[in-house]
């Protein structure tokens, strides 16, 4: 029976050089590995502690990077080691398997959605509600789409209001970072996860996330992490399935996947929901 670990990715397991939080004097600032190039430049990084920490657990579980990214921008993304085989991408909207889009989970996929508003009356409706402090509109994966916005000329209420009009239809919004996203109820990383369980045969499912758009993938895990920043943090989300992490920042990356790989060997339960 296979442990399934399902980890988000940005502000989880690898961080942007802002996203780093390197507090510390700068000659006691952890050593990088950059594992995302964009344009050119180096975007996403790991710890040196994060990198050994996540290649111990991958040998103990079988690890499913589990992103709200579309498949193009994973593609960027070169974690350590060999390429996972299961990778779910478009928060839960493609199982890409040895790296290929899984045409039986797009067709179930499809089926879910039925029942929520369709992609481009969203589009719409996010469009006639854009103001200057909306940078960029995009769609993702022809799934959902997203605002890249100034956090600092956001209206006040504004994300609140494209929430309640998008819940009638059976949407979600998510804000992370710079970006509003909007996202049909029924696309979730949790359907995906459950998915390779199944195909794996496991028998327990691990996850780790920060932001709303994860809630769903901890709350169905049997044990789940999360670090002590992001959305879920701010929100004050927990479980009692959830540990949070004491450091913040790329610090939280190493010592969520050090939680996780005990927790997949048989490790303790920590104290107080503390990892």
């Amino acid at each position: 029976m296979t442990v399934v670990a399902c980890l988000d990715l940005d502000r989880t397991v690898i961080y942007s050089a802002a996203a780093l939080d390197l507090r510390m004097p700068d000659h006691e600032a952890p050593r990088l590995l950059c594992v995302e190039v964009y344009k050119g430049a180096p975007l996403s990084f790991m710890t040196e502690a994060g990198v050994a920490a996540f290649t111990a657990l991958r040998e103990v579980a079988e690890v499913v990077p589990t992103t709200t990214r579309t498949p193009e921008q994973l593609a960027r993304v070169h974690l350590p080691g060999l390429p996972p085989r299961y990778a779910i991408a478009a928060n839960g909207g493609c199982l890409l398997v040895d790296g290929v889009p899984d045409p039986d989970w797009a067709e179930v996929v499809r089926a879910r959605l039925t029942g929520c508003a369709p992609l481009a009356q969203v589009q719409d409706h996010l469009a006639a509600v854009s103001g200057g402090f909306v940078l960029n509109r995009r769609t993702a994966s022809d799934l959902f789409c997203y605002a890249v916005v100034e956090r600092t000329a956001l209206p006040t209420g504004w994300v609140e209001d494209l929430a309640g009009w998008c819940a009638g239809r059976g949407w979600t919004v998510s804000l992370q970072g710079r970006k509003v996203y909007a996202v049909p109820r029924e696309l979730t990383k949790s359907a995906a996860a459950r998915e390779v369980v199944a195909r794996l045969g496991g028998h327990t499912l691990l996850a780790a996330g920060d932001s709303l758009l994860d809630a769903d993938l901890l709350a169905a895990a049997d044990r789940a992490v999360r670090p002590a920043h992001g959305e879920l943090h701010d929100t004050g989300f927990v479980l009692d399935t959830l540990s949070v992490t004491d450091a913040s920042g790329g610090a939280a990356g190493a010592e969520l996947l050090d939680h996780l790989r005990e927790l997949a060997v048989g490790g303790r339960t920590p104290a107080h929901g503390r990892v």
